[in-house]
């Protein structure tokens, strides 16, 4: 009789056995994102069409958007993990449908019912909207699978990144044009080729930091803490901040960059 293979034995293992750590933790990210399309349903669309709006939308939004932000903290430990350990063949595959669940399909969803939701809001022009921030997260997730980049950077916004600053948008509650003009301008820098800085080393603990204390003031505003709603719209209008100040960083280092590529080439040419 012939001896097994390994690639063999690779072939009957059961698919649970073949799951690594890091492979676990992206689908973490995806549960993440369909629990938040959940509570957003049952929670805010679900009560607004029945009339029954007892107070159950604010925590309901809270709860949806600090999933999301639970769905980012998976996103950026299984990398990390992958890195330090192993992932398997399917972790690529993996994360980036969970980050389409969780970062495309959730926010364009949260979008979508803030548009029916909402007083000043326009339902079918926020569904424009829903949709162009969910095909930038596709196209985006498609580019990067087949884009080469140099090491420790992205081209345009990651996509939590932007996820974050579309539910964050929506919380300020500005006037419609504005949140929906503001919700467009995110979606383009997602497939912008802006350069991003990836989280790593004492960016990725400032990110963990920054999404900790997000959550701790989505939780006072869900609860009507004193100061919480001014609380909440600090941290959204930071996270704007953020949003618009990256790439004007990132835009300025290239320019410099590329006068001092120039300057250098023409002192090799001066005799």
């Amino acid at each position: 009789m012939p001896e097994a293979t390994e690639d063999d034995a690779d072939e009957e293992m059961p698919l649970s056995l073949r799951l690594s750590i890091a492979d676990t933790l992206t689908l973490g990210n995806a549960t993440c994102g369909f629990m938040a399309v959940y509570f957003t349903t049952t929670g805010i669309l679900i009560p607004h069409l029945s009339g029954d709006e007892s107070g159950m939308a604010r925590n309901s939004a809270a709860t949806a958007v600090i999933l999301m932000l639970c769905a980012a903290v998976f996103d950026l430990f299984d990398g990390l993990v992958a890195r330090k350990l192993r992932s398997s063949p399917m972790g690529a595959e993996l994360d980036n449908l969970s980050d389409l669940i969780s970062f495309g399909l959730a926010p364009a969803y949260f979008v979508l019912v803030y548009g029916m939701v909402a007083r000043d809001a326009h339902e079918r022009v926020a569904a424009v909207g829903a949709i162009v921030v969910l095909l930038a997260v596709v196209l985006r997730l498609a580019r990067f699978s087949c884009v080469t980049l140099p090491d420790g950077t992205f081209q345009g916004m990651p996509s939590p990144f932007g996820a974050l600053t579309v539910v964050s948008i929506v919380l300020l509650e500005l006037p419609f044009v504005a949140t929906l003009l503001a919700i467009i301008g995110t979606a383009w820098l997602m497939v912008s080729r802006v350069e991003y800085p990836k989280p790593r080393g004492p960016l990725a603990v400032a990110m963990l930091a920054w999404i900790v204390s997000a959550m701790g003031l989505l939780a006072a505003w869900a609860f009507d803490a004193p100061g919480g709603q001014l609380l909440l719209q600090t941290g959204c209008a930071l996270q704007l901040v953020l949003g618009a100040v990256i790439p004007l960083f990132a835009t300025a280092r290239r320019v410099n960059n590329f006068r001092d590529n120039r300057r250098e080439a023409r002192a090799t040419q001066l005799p």
